[in-house]
C-alpha cells in the first residue's frame, strides 16, 4: 500500500504531530508513507497530478523523532510520484498556516488531491468536502441547537448590538483562523474597547461573534470521528479535555492550555451522532469534535491533531485502527474495481 501524506512543508512537520504518527505507523506495518509538502505538486505535460515525495529507509522505527529525522535524512527515498502511484492521498495540511505567508499553499492541497481522485485514488478527507469547510461558517451548516448562537460580520455596531443581547459576554475570533489567534473574550466591562478588539479580529477577514459558555471556563473536549463514528480502541474512546490556562481562555495546548482524560458520555456521544449524517455525506474520513458543555464549538477537519494527547490521557495508541480503516478502504476498491465514488470510500 502506497499512502500520500500531504503536509504544509516536510521542514516545518513536528515529530509530535498526528500526521507524523499516523505516517510511522504506516511505515512500520511495511507499507509505504509519502510525505509530500503542498509546495512540492505539480502538474506535468502528461496531464497528470504529480509530487516530489520523501520516505523514510525500509527500517523499524520506535521513536516519532528518529522517523522524521529519517525522513529529512539523506539516506531517505525521494521520487517524483504521479497521481496514480498512489493508493491513499491524506490531505493533513491546514490552510489557515498558510494564510498569511503563503496564500498561494492554501488550496494547493485541495486542487491536486482533486486531480488524484480524479486517478481513482482514494483522497481524504474528501477534497470536495474540504472545500466546502475552509472556514469556520462550516459550523453553521449543522443543526442550530448544536452550536452556539453566532453572529459572523464585519460591521462593529452589528457586533456591538449582538454583544449587548448575550449580556455583554461573547467570544471574537477570526472566520478562517486555527491555533486560537486573535480570539478575545469580551466581558461586560470590556465594551469600550470592543471596536479595537474588532478590528484586530477582522485584520484577518471576517469576524464571528459567539455567545460565551460557561462552561467554556473549565476548556473543551476533543473527541475524534472516523468514518462517521466515534473513534474508539480497546473500549476507550481516542478524546481528551483541553484546560485552560488560569489566566488565558484558550484551551489550545500550544496557547498555554493542559490536558486531562475526557468524560465521553451520552452528551458527547449524542452530537457525534446529530453531526454523523452531514460528515458522511461530505466524506469527512477523520475529524476532530471540540466539544464545550452540550455544544460543538468548531469541527475540524484539516489536518485534525492530538492522537498523541489521546493516547497519553488513555494508554491507547489510535493509529492502529485508523491504518486498520486505510488497508480496508484499498482492499474494498481492488474487490470492485474501485466502483465507488471517493465520497463513499472516505467513510466506508
Amino acid at each position: 500500500m502506497r499512502i500520500g501524506f500531504v503536509v504544509n512543508d516536510i521542514a516545518t512537520e513536528q515529530s509530535g504531530y498526528t500526521t507524523t504518527r499516523l505516517a510511522m505507523a504506516v511505515h512500520n506495518r511495511g507499507h509505504e508513507a509519502w510525505l509530500i509538502g503542498v509546495g512540492d505538486f505539480g502538474y506535468d505535460t502528461a496531464e497528470r497530478a504529480c509530487a516530489h515525495g520523501r520516505r523514510a529507509p525500509a527500517q523499524r522505527f520506535k521513536s516519532l523523532e528518529a522517523y522524521l529525522g529519517a525522513v529529512r535524512g539523506q539516506k531517505a527515498q525521494a521520487e517524483r510520484i504521479t497521481d496514480g502511484d498512489l493508493d491513499v492521498l491524506l490531505l493533513r495540511n491546514d490552510p489557515a498556516a498558510d494564510a498569511s505567508g503563503r496564500p498561494w499553499a492554501q488550496s494547493a492541497g485541495i486542487l491536486f488531491g482533486r486531480a488524484a481522485m480524479r486517478r481513482g485514488v482514494i483522497v481524504l478527507n474528501d477534497p470536495d468536502g474540504l472545500s466546502r469547510a475552509q472556514t469556520k461558517m462550516f459550523l453553521q451548516d449543522f443543526p442550530k441547537e448544536i452550536r452556539p448562537h453566532t453572529l459572523i460580520t464585519r460591521d462593529r455596531a452589528e457586533i456591538r448590538a449582538f454583544a449587548k443581547e448575550m449580556g455583554g459576554h461573547i467570544v471574537l475570533k477570526p472566520l478562517a483562523g486555527s491555533g486560537g489567534a486573535n480570539v478575545f473574550l469580551v466581558r461586560p466591562d470590556d465594551m469600550s474597547n470592543l471596536n479595537q478588539m474588532v478590528d484586530a479580529v477582522s485584520r484577518d477577514g471576517y469576524v464571528i461573534a459567539q455567545e460565551y459558555l460557561e462552561a467554556a471556563s473549565v476548556g473543551d473536549t476533543r473527541l475524534f470521528i472516523m468514518n462517521g463514528q466515534p473513534l474508539r480502541a480497546k473500549g476507550k474512546y481516542a478524546a481528551f479535555q483541553r484546560l485552560r490556562a488560569s489566566d488565558d481562555m484558550r484551551s489550545n495546548v500550544h496557547a498555554g492550555g493542559t490536558i486531562a482524560p475526557a468524560n465521553i458520555g451520552e452528551t458527547e456521544l449524542r452530537l457525534a451522532e446529530i453531526v454523523r449524517p452531514k460528515l458522511v455525506m461530505d466524506g469527512m474520513f477523520l475529524v476532530g469534535l471540540d466539544i464545550v458543555g452540550d455544544k460543538l464549538m468548531e469541527i475540524n477537519v484539516f489536518s485534525p491533531g492530538g492522537l498523541g494527547s489521546a493516547r497519553s490521557t488513555t494508554g491507547v495508541s489510535f493509529t492502529k485502527p485508523v491504518v486498520d480503516a486505510l488497508e480496508r478502504k484499498v482492499q474494498y476498491a481492488r474487490y470492485y474495481s474501485r466502483n465507488f465514488s471517493n465520497v463513499e470510500m472516505a467513510t466506508l
